[in-house]
């Protein structure tokens, strides 16, 4: 732990541009590793860019089939041997509350790698998302070497939005991504949490391009405007109504699901704004669950929303979708939510949260005609409960009272 603290006091004390070269000097010096590379997931999540000098990335790797790849999306450290005899790479996830930044390779002499310089790199890899993350403040370093290509303007605003693109905490853990994820328009999604409470919306935004963008924008800062008022959602969904009926006076409006969970019972609240649609794979079926329709925020003046009951039991999985997923359109004419969305959500039962939105984009894409060109929403929340969340933390104190006795 001597190694961790003081590759901790380095990294803190890094300017927020030079994370990186402080992380890597102080591995070389701790841990005698040979190189120190940082790879972050690219915007469609199909990629890993390096972050190197002046234009922040080389040649990126695909996630699919290779070793980094494997890290990343199993979230657990990768050991491949290394081209240099005698030498290992490290493979290690830089993850931030379960938002999957990218991956951390350290090359070590082999005899190094032992099971603790593993514990105490792996404590270091997320000890570096965490400092990137609060680096994104003050440097478009990191943000620059996640591009593929370069983002549209209205795909930049959309990103900015974004709470992050995955989440988890004992309760639940959800997973996010929205395509052409360099072209995006209206679609967004945002949450928030407390001790107590997650509250969740899913916007579908009329139009395209920039304008799309602009409404989109009004209509999640108003939504959390009210939100951090400490207003319920039915009144958050009022308030942002007349923000947008206000500017666009009817001729705009937005497409908008709200659900706000208590954590302690996962009863739920629900404000069916619109189209975005919610499916439920329980006990390996799947259905949609719908709700009683109201109208878009935006459309009308003053419109009153009113919530609806709604429950998820542990093992829930919850996928919300947009209308470019679930009405995307086959050469043949058949809607992607006929058949073939149930079949995607069966199809990624066994990958975890944060991983399912991109499997189901990637069945979406193999289905919808060559020509489509309408953003695509997905989110996946997996419910564990409380109650399934402290008996796993009561098994693990059981098990610690075990090991000391």
């Amino acid at each position: 732990m001597t190694h961790y603290l003081a590759v901790e006091r380095a990294v803190r004390a890094a300017a927020p541009d030079d994370l990186l070269r402080a992380l890597s000097d102080t591995l070389i010096e701790q841990f005698g590793a040979l190189t120190v590379d940082l790879l972050l997931a690219d915007y469609s999540l199909t990629c890993l860019q390096p972050v190197t000098f002046l234009p922040y990335t080389a040649e990126p790797l695909p996630v699919q089939n290779s070793p980094e790849g494997r890290a990343f999306a199993s979230q657990e450290p990768y050991l491949q041997s290394a081209a240099q005899n005698g030498a290992v790479d490290l493979h290690l996830p830089v993850t931030v509350r379960g938002d999957r930044l990218g991956i951390l390779t350290v090359r070590l002499p082999e005899a190094a790698c032992t099971s603790e310089v593993v514990a105490e790199l792996t404590e270091s890899a997320e000890l570096l998302g965490r400092e990137i993350v609060v680096a994104e403040r003050d440097t478009d370093l990191y943000l620059q070497a996640r591009r593929a290509s370069r983002l549209t303007l209205a795909a930049e605003m959309q990103w900015q939005l974004l709470p992050a693109r995955s989440c988890s905490r004992p309760e639940y853990a959800i997973g996010a991504q929205l395509e052409p994820a360099y072209d995006i328009h209206g679609d967004n999604f945002d949450w928030s949490t407390t001790g107590e409470k997650l509250t969740l919306t899913v916007t579908n935004g009329m139009g395209e391009g920039i304008h799309a963008s602009l409404l989109t924008n009004l209509a999640i800062n108003a939504l959390r405007n009210a939100r951090r008022a400490g207003i319920d959602i039915a009144d958050q969904a009022a308030l942002a109504d007349q923000a947008i009926y206000e500017r666009y006076r009817g001729s705009q409006y937005v497409s908008t699901l709200l659900l706000s969970f208590e954590l302690a019972t996962g009863r739920g609240r629900v404000v069916d704004a619109g189209s975005p649609q919610l499916w439920r794979m329980r006990d390996r079926a799947v259905e949609r669950v719908e709700f009683e329709a109201q109208l878009p925020m935006g459309m009308f003046e003053e419109t009153p929303y009113v919530t609806q009951e709604f429950d998820a039991l542990p093992g829930d999985r919850l996928v919300f979708v947009s209308d470019g997923v679930y009405g995307a359109v086959s050469a043949g004419g058949e809607a992607y939510s006929e058949r073939a969305l149930a079949r995607a959500i069966q199809a990624t039962s066994f990958l975890p949260a944060a991983a399912v939105p991109r499997g189901i984009l990637q069945e979406l894409a193999a289905h919808r005609a060559a020509d489509a060109q309408d953003d695509a929403l997905v989110l996946c929340m997996d419910w564990f409960g409380r109650e399934a969340a402290e008996g796993g933390e009561a098994q693990q104190v059981g098990e610690a009272q075990e090991g000391q006795e």
